[in-house]
């Protein structure tokens, strides 16, 4: 993967950037630890405009943001607890979790959103529950900017900072990017075991 990375961005340049980071919000094979601080190293041998790499970044993953805003917000809070009741037990998530989940974001929305723009794994997950309790599009647009930007201008002044030295970046945030992925599956994994034994029990 590290030897196509750099290779693709050299070729395609911002839009590269742009594809590989909207790919993320949808399948995370290529986390933005890893592609922002190589394009922003790319962008310091000369090959890129590091402002234009962040822009780039930022578009793609405020694409894949807002696609799944709209997509949570058409689906519906309604609908969604329907399919909670019927696929919990895949999901692990009950009808009294949606409901917690769905006054945790009335009150904290904004800071949720703003603040899970910087966090991996949840940076893509933060637009469902903001789209399923229909927060208003202009503010979810506005926070989601501030936080993307943010991220990958961070990202990519990283790697533009390091410059012949990226390897430490992936060899750092690699595994970070790897064991945040694990923990959640493993996390799934457990509530779907121990919901099991509960509804064997019962």
């Amino acid at each position: 993967m590290t030897h196509f990375l750099p290779d693709f961005i050299r070729d395609h340049g911002y839009v590269a950037v742009f594809l590989l980071m909207w790919i993320e919000t949808i399948i995370p094979i290529f986390p933005s630890e890893l592609v922002m601080p190589l394009a922003g190293l790319i962008a310091s041998q000369g090959k890129l405009w590091l402002p234009g790499v962040i822009l780039a970044g930022a578009a793609g993953s405020l694409t894949g943001a807002i696609s799944w805003y709209w997509a949570a917000r058409a689906l519906g809070l309604a609908r969604f607890e329907r399919l909670v009741t019927r696929y919990g037990r895949i999901t692990t998530v009950s009808p009294h979790e949606v409901a917690v989940l769905q006054r945790w974001f009335e009150r904290f929305g904004s800071i949720l959103v703003l603040v899970g723009r910087v966090v991996p794994a949840v940076r893509t997950a933060i637009s469902i529950p903001a789209g399923l309790v229909r927060m208003p599009f202009g503010r979810f647009l506005a926070l989601s900017i501030v936080g993307i930007l943010i991220s990958c201008g961070v990202l990519a002044w990283l790697g533009w900072l390091l410059k012949d030295h990226y390897t430490a970046i992936e060899h750092y945030a690699g595994p970070v990017s790897t064991a945040i992925v694990a923990a959640a599956f493993l996390l799934w994994l457990t509530r779907l075991i121990l919901q099991l034994l509960r509804n064997r029990r019962s």
